[in-house]
C-alpha cells in the first residue's frame, strides 16, 4: 500500500522554516506540544527535524546565548545531532516500519524533495497491527 493514504498533509501538520529564529521554534514546539518539528527550507523543502535536544545542545554549546537572544539565531544555525530520514510519496508502507522504530513521524516529500506532510509512528504501528492480526 502507498503511503499517500497515511499522509498526515502539510497544511495539517506545524512545521518551520530554516530562516526562522529559536525563539520561534520554542515557541512552535510548545504550542503544539512536540517534541520534533520538521524544517523547510524558503522552497518549500525539507530539510532536517529539529528536536527539543538541537535546542538544548546549541543553547549548551553558544557561549552568551540566552533565553532573551535565542531570537538572534536561526534555525538553520542549528545543528541536527540526528538526521530524520524522509521518504518518497510513492514509496510503499513496507519501506517505513524501519524509519518508524527510530522515529516519531516520518516527513514525505515529493520527488524535487518539497514537503507534503508527514506519516506518524502511531499510524504505522496501527497499520501493522491490523495486517498481523488479519
Amino acid at each position: 500500500m502507498e503511503i499517500s493514504y497515511f499522509l498526515l498533509p502539510k497544511a495539517e501538520v506545524a512545521y518551520i522554516k530554516s530562516s526562522a529564529s529559536m525563539k520561534d521554534a520554542i515557541e512552535q514546539l510548545e504550542l503544539q506540544h512536540y517534541t520534533a518539528i520538521p524544517v523547510i527550507d524558503q522552497d518549500g523543502k525539507y530539510v532536517a527535524t529539529l528536536s527539543e535536544g538541537d535546542l538544548l545542545w546549541k543553547m549548551r554549546s553558544t557561549p552568551g546565548l540566552t533565553f532573551e537572544t535565542m531570537d538572534q539565531v536561526q534555525v538553520h544555525e542549528i545543528d541536527n545531532r540526528v538526521y530524520n530520514e524522509c521518504v518518497f510519496i510513492k514509496a510503499e508502507m513496507e519501506d517505513m516500519l524501519t524509519l518508524a522504530a527510530d522515529q516519531n513521524f516520518v516527513p514525505v516529500v515529493d520527488v524535487d524533495r518539497v514537503f507534503l506532510g508527514i506519516i506518524r509512528r502511531k499510524d504505522i504501528i496501527e497499520y501493522y497491527t491490523r495486517n498481523i492480526s488479519d
